[in-house]
């Protein structure tokens, strides 16, 4: 699956954001970003969690944006040197996200999901069951996130819905 023309395409702000959304921003001001006006559902759970209908996930940490996930197919687009970090395969994210720390010096991480990041873009790769298929979707994770392990060892692990 390629880049959709319709997508919204978001920046993604190494360790400070992504798109509209910066790190430390209160629940307020992440409604008040060029999203949908509120967030859909607030879900529980070792996080604050805020649902938006347009294929954007929140979570906060003692109140400020700490992490953003984007749906495999519902959400903003985010590439990293061309390549579409939402809705590919997740083979060929895992080989780009690999062959990317090899050129580039990345720092790689596998969480205990066996999922792949780069931690020092602040960028996790998983995988979304839409369908019959599996496709990527990122999740954008605050710095202070992966200096600790009990941050990195629980990262949202919500399920993906398709």
């Amino acid at each position: 699956m390629g880049v959709d023309a319709e997508r919204e395409c978001w920046e993604l702000r190494s360790g400070a954001g992504v798109g509209p959304l910066q790190f430390g921003m209160s629940p307020a001001e992440v409604a008040q970003a060029p999203l949908v006006p509120g967030p859909q559902e607030r879900v529980g759970g070792p996080y604050v969690q805020e649902d938006f209908p347009d294929g954007v996930k929140a979570f906060y940490d003692s109140g400020k944006l700490a992490c953003v996930v984007l749906d495999a197919v519902t959400g903003p687009q985010v590439l990293l040197s061309g390549f579409p970090l939402a809705g590919s395969d997740p083979e060929q994210g895992r080989q780009f996200l690999l062959d990317h720390a090899a050129e580039h010096g990345n720092w790689v991480l596998y969480t205990p999901d066996d999922s792949l990041s780069l931690t020092d873009l602040g960028v996790l790769l998983r995988s979304q069951q839409v369908g019959a298929a599996r496709l990527t979707r990122p999740l954008c994770v605050k710095e202070e996130w992966w200096d600790s392990q009990y941050f990195r060892d629980h990262l949202p692990l919500e399920g993906a819905s398709g």
